[in-house]
């Protein structure tokens, strides 16, 4: 879950699983957290609805273990 300024500047983001509150130092997240956000579409019991939510990495960790097929994982060579 995220929070912003009236000047649209980052100023919190929060786990929707734990609760966690991650760092966030002016507008920039500090740490790792996946960012998941869907639109549903036709065909879906979501149909015209978005859904956004924020995991903090061990929370991540754990959702992926829980796979039957694991995550398609490379190295990134150049970072932002």
């Amino acid at each position: 879950m995220r929070g912003y300024s009236d000047k649209k500047e980052l100023v919190s983001v929060i786990c929707n699983k734990c609760k966690k509150e991650l760092h966030v130092e002016n507008g920039i997240l500090k740490e790792g957290c996946f960012n998941g956000n869907i639109k549903f579409g036709y065909f879906s019991n979501k149909d015209g609805k978005k859904h956004s939510f924020d995991l903090c990495e061990e929370c991540y960790d754990k959702m992926i273990k829980e796979f039957a097929i694991p995550v398609e994982e490379e190295e990134i060579v150049e970072l932002i």
